[in-house]
C-alpha cells in the first residue's frame, strides 16, 4: 500500500492532466493534510498517526488544477530531520534519550516532564483570518494556506485552561471558533471544557487572545478521561458523548520516565461504563444534569446535531464495544496483505452510523415510557429508577466490516440543523475503498467506487445560489497505487448522485490524507 510510504516535499506546483470539465465557479483550494515521512533515518514510525505532517494543496482556478504540497515545520519534524531519529514520543512510536548523551544527561532529561508532539497531521482549520494545521495536543501551528509555509507554533495552554483539544472544532458563520478539551485542574480534577475563540477581531488583534472557557463538563472517572475526537452542536446546545476508551493519567504522567513508552500505551477500556452522554446550554452556557447512558461504543466523529421539538437529535459513527479501535491502526497491520488485513477486521469492534435523541425536558414520574415523541424515528430514551435516561438507537446504516467514516455535511447551511444527507468514506475492512452518500431519512445510498482506487473524506462544496441540501460538488482526493494507472488525482463528484464530473491527474504517489478543508 504506498498510501502509507514516505514521499517528497514539491518545489513548486505541478499542473494536473483534466479529465472531464471542473464547474467555472469551483475557484479555490482544497487543502488535507496527513502523515508524509513515515520513518527518521533507520528508525520507523509504527502507528498511522505517527508519520509527520504532510499538508497538500490542490489549487482550482479557470477550469485549470495544479498540486503542491509541503511538511509542516513542526518542532517534531525539524528536531527529526536535524538529528536524524525520532525526537519526539508520537502516538504509536517511543522516542528514545539520544544516544551519544552520557548517563547522567539521560537521566536528567528523564525528569524535565512530558514534552509534547505538535505534529499538526489531522486537520486544518480557520481561526479569524488565519490558518490551523492541529492533531489533538495542546499544539496547532499556524500555516500559510497559499504558499503551505509553517508560520508559528501556538500553545493553547498559554491562552486556555486544556490540556489539549480536538481536531474537530465547530465553526459558526461568523468565524465564532467552539471546541473542547480535557483540563486536569486543582488537585488533579478531571473536566472538559468548551472553549469559544471569538471571530476577527476589529482591531486586528489575535481572536485566539481573547479566547475563554465557556462552561465545564464533569468526567466519569477522576483520573481518567475519556479519549474525545469530535462532539456536537446545535443552534442551542452543546452534545458531549462520554466513550469507555480511558486515558490513564497516572499512566501518562509516568510513562515518559519510562523507556519506550507512547501515548497508544496509556490507553485502557473501562469495561463497566458503556457510554455517556453529556449536554450544556450555549446561552447562557451551563452544563444539564440529566444522566443519559448507552451501551459501550468508540467514538471519533459526530455526523450532525439537531434539535426538534424538545429533542436533541444525535447522528454518530460509532464502532461497536470497548476495546479502542486505535489498536488496529498499527502500520504494520494496515501494510500485511489483504486477508491478513480481513482478518484483523474481524476481530476488531463493527462500525455502525446511528441515531440518539435525547429528551431536553426531563420529568421523574414518567419511569419506564419511552420518552421520544418524534414521528420518524426508532430510537428510544427511558427514564430508570436510578434516575439516570437510558437512549437506544436508530440504526441508519451498517453493513459487516464496512464503515461510513469521515463524515462530511453540507455544513454551512445545515451544520446544527435538521438535515438529510451525510458523506463519507466507505472503510471496506479499514481500507477506504468507496465514496458514500446517506439519505438519514429514508437511509438510501448511492456510492462511487473504482479498482484499486483508495479516495479520502469527500469535502462537500455547495453551487453558489444552491436551493437544495444536496445541490453541490464533492471533493475527494484518490490514490491508484496499482503499476498500470495514474498514481493519484482529485476527484470531483456531483454530490446529488456521486456520479463524476471530473478529475485532476498528478504524475505522483500521495499517501494517505486525514481531514481537511475548502477555501473558496
Amino acid at each position: 500500500m504506498k498510501i502509507f510510504e514516505t514521499c517528497e516535499e514539491l518545489n513548486e506546483p505541478i499542473p494536473a492532466i483534466v479529465v472531464g470539465v471542473i464547474p467555472e465557479w469551483l475557484s479555490g483550494g482544497l487543502l488535507r493534510l496527513g502523515p508524509g515521512l513515515f520513518e527518521v533515518g533507520a528508525e520507523p514510525f509504527y502507528h498511522l498517526f505517527d508519520g509527520q505532517a504532510l499538508m497538500h494543496k490542490f489549487d482550482l482556478k479557470n477550469g485549470h488544477v495544479t498540486y503542491y504540497r509541503k511538511f509542516v515545520k513542526t518542532d517534531a519534524y525539524v528536531r527529526a530531520m536535524t538529528e536524524k531519529r525520532v525526537v519526539i514520543t508520537e502516538f504509536g512510536t517511543a522516542a528514545y534519550p539520544d544516544p551519544c548523551k552520557n548517563i547522567f544527561s539521560r537521566f536528567f532529561t528523564y525528569f524535565k516532564g512530558i514534552e509534547v508532539t505538535d505534529n499538526c497531521l489531522v486537520n486544518v482549520y480557520p481561526v479569524g483570518e488565519d490558518f490551523y494545521a492541529c492533531t489533538e495536543t495542546n499544539y496547532i501551528t499556524k500555516v500559510d494556506p497559499d504558499t503551505l509555509e509553517t508560520l508559528k507554533k501556538v500553545d493553547l495552554c498559554d491562552y486556555l485552561s486544556v490540556n489539549g483539544v480536538t481536531a474537530h472544532p465547530h465553526i459558526e458563520s461568523d468565524g465564532t471558533v467552539y471546541n473542547l478539551g480535557n483540563c486536569f485542574g486543582k488537585n488533579m480534577s478531571l473536566a472538559y471544557n468548551i472553549v469559544k475563540i471569538p471571530p476577527t477581531q476589529k482591531d486586528k488583534s489575535d481572536p485566539i487572545a481573547k479566547s475563554k472557557v465557556l462552561v465545564q463538563l464533569p468526567s466519569s472517572e477522576r483520573f481518567k478521561p475519556s479519549y474525545v475526537h469530535s462532539f456536537g452542536m446545535t443552534e442551542n446546545y452543546f452534545v458531549f458523548v462520554e466513550t469507555p476508551i480511558k486515558i490513564n493519567l497516572l499512566k501518562f504522567l509516568t510513562a515518559w520516565s519510562i523507556w519506550g513508552t507512547n501515548y497508544m500505551d496509556c490507553f485502557e477500556s473501562n469495561e463497566t461504563m458503556g457510554t455517556w452522554f453529556h449536554l450544556a446550554m450555549k446561552d447562557p452556557a451551563k452544563y444539564i444534569e440529566h444522566k443519559f447512558r448507552t451501551s459501550a461504543f468508540n467514538l471519533f466523529h459526530h455526523i450532525n446535531s439537531y434539535e426538534d421539538d424538545g429533542f436533541v437529535v444525535v447522528d454518530l459513527c460509532t464502532w461497536k464495544g470497548h476495546e479502542f479501535v486505535y489498536n488496529y491502526l498499527y502500520l504494520a497491520n494496515l501494510r500485511e496483505n489483504w486477508e491478513e488485513v480481513k482478518k484483523a477486521a474481524m476481530r476488531a469492534p463493527q462500525p455502525e452510523v446511528r441515531r440518539y435523541v435525547l429528551p431536553i425536558d426531563v420529568h421523574r414520574e414518567k419511569q419506564g415510557k419511552n420518552l421520544i415523541s418524534l414521528p420518524y424515528t426508532t430510537a428510544t430514551a427511558v427514564m430508570r429508577s436510578d434516575g439516570t435516561i437510558w437512549l437506544e438507537p436508530e440504526v441508519l446504516f451498517s453493513g459487516p466490516r464496512q464503515a461510513f467514516e469521515f463524515p462530511q455535511i453540507n455544513y454551512s447551511k445545515f451544520s446544527g440543523k435538521n438535515y438529510s444527507y451525510a458523506y463519507g468514506l466507505g472503510l471496506n475492512h479499514f481500507i477506504p475503498d468507496r465514496i458514500c452518500k446517506l439519505n438519514v431519512k429514508t437511509k438510501e445510498t448511492w456510492v462511487w467506487q473504482e479498482p484499486d482506487s483508495y479516495p479520502s473524506e469527500p469535502i462537500f462544496v455547495q453551487t453558489p445560489d444552491s436551493v437544495e441540501e444536496d445541490d453541490g460538488v464533492l471533493l475527494s482526493i484518490v490514490v491508484n497505487p496499482g503499476a498500470d494507472q495514474r498514481p493519484g488525482y482529485l476527484l470531483i463528484l456531483n454530490a446529488r448522485d456521486l456520479t463524476e464530473i471530473a478529475r485532476a491527474e498528478v504524475e505522483v504517489i500521495i499517501p494517505v490524507t486525514f481531514h481537511g478543508m475548502y477555501k473558496p
